[in-house]
């Protein structure tokens, strides 16, 4: 039964690991702070992002409104790049 415990352990740690791994990441090359909006599973909340910060968002898709107001989609897995309130997604 502890054999099959750790196995549970090890197969739950490796799902965990795996679903981060769809999340996007976001950076902020702009000059100046920057506050998104994020909408993820319907809740709402503001990701607040220094200049030159990153973050890492959207594990499980989401909507971003940007600064300017432009709202993308993500699915989970993009790099975000945010400069003069501009996103550029790669």
């Amino acid at each position: 039964m502890k054999q099959f415990y750790a196995q549970l352990v090890v197969v739950v740690g490796s799902v965990l690991v795996a679903g981060s791994g769809f999340a996007a990441s976001i950076h902020n090359a702009g000059s100046s702070a920057v506050v998104l909006v994020v909408v993820e599973d319907g809740n709402k909340a503001e990701v607040a992002l220094d200049a030159g910060g990153s973050d890492v968002i959207c594990a499980s898709g989401c909507f971003l409104t940007l600064p300017n107001g432009d709202r993308i989609g993500l699915a989970g897995g993009e790099t975000v790049e945010i400069k003069d309130g501009v996103a550029t997604i790669k």
